[in-house]
């Protein structure tokens, strides 16, 4: 039980298939207390609906576009005296026109929209979560290949993963001293209803289970795995990190 005695805030749920689910499932199981959120109020009916087949979970509505909204959360959450040993950050977002287009296109409402939505957010986590983290605690976030690699059909939220993976490692030089871990989670292509928005995503999990040394794609099982290492004590000594949990497409030179 990796994670007995620790209070675990997920953010990300939207259905039974996105990454933030399997890291939930796999916290749950390794003994974690979960506190998730959702963007919407109706979307917190439906992660409530979901979250009830793992146990009896508090969901609480976080717009991260608002400072106001995180303030407002963590305020809830320090006047119920909870303490936090984790945070998931599973939040990414971009305007559909800006994938579908070319990244020379992308609109300058675009650009910054995403890395409000993508990047700002944890940053702003981070600083709210802060005050309420255990010494030892340990946040996590999910990027992709396309921060470092161009991936056609990618193009801003390429952009944006990179901007991600950098804040990680600024992250975790301000949040060292106090005790607490920042890494990223770079998983390989799984079919998530985000994904869907990728243009020709079907033959990028074609190349994976053709080219990845495991000769396999990825699940959200895996990365919750994943995740439950790092939001544990046995990854105490890693902090700035991007973790591959692709299969091991991201060594090969194709």
């Amino acid at each position: 039980m990796l994670l007995e005695g620790k209070t675990i805030l997920i953010t990300g749920v939207r259905n039974k298939w996105s990454i933030a689910w399997g890291i939930a499932e796999a916290a749950a199981k390794f003994g974690a207390n979960l506190i998730f959120t959702s963007q919407t109020a109706r979307e917190c009916e439906e992660t409530r609906r979901l979250v009830s087949s793992i146990g009896d979970y508090e969901v609480y509505e976080l717009d991260v576009s608002s400072d106001e909204a995180i303030e407002k959360l963590f305020e809830t959450l320090k006047q119920r005296s909870v303490r936090l040993d984790g945070v998931v950050h599973a939040i990414a977002g971009a305007k559909a026109g800006d994938l579908h287009a070319d990244f020379l296109y992308t609109s300058r409402e675009g650009f910054a929209s995403a890395m409000d939505i993508s990047v700002y957010s944890l940053v702003a986590l981070c600083r709210a979560a802060l005050p309420l983290m255990n010494e030892g605690g340990s946040i996590i976030t999910l990027s992709y290949l396309g921060s470092e690699r161009v991936v056609p059909g990618y193009n801003v939220m390429g952009v944006a993963k990179a901007a991600l993976e950098a804040s990680v490692r600024y992250l975790a030089h301000d949040m060292g001293p106090k005790g607490v871990r920042v890494n990223a989670i770079s998983a390989g292509p799984i079919k998530t209803a985000a994904a869907r928005g990728i243009q020709n995503f079907s033959s990028l999990l074609n190349m994976i289970s053709e080219k990845a040394p495991l000769r396999r794609g990825v699940t959200a099982a895996d990365i919750g795995n994943t995740g439950v290492f790092l939001l544990s004590d046995l990854a105490g000594g890693i902090t700035g990190e991007v973790l591959y949990v692709d299969s091991g497409f991201n060594i090969m030179a194709i």
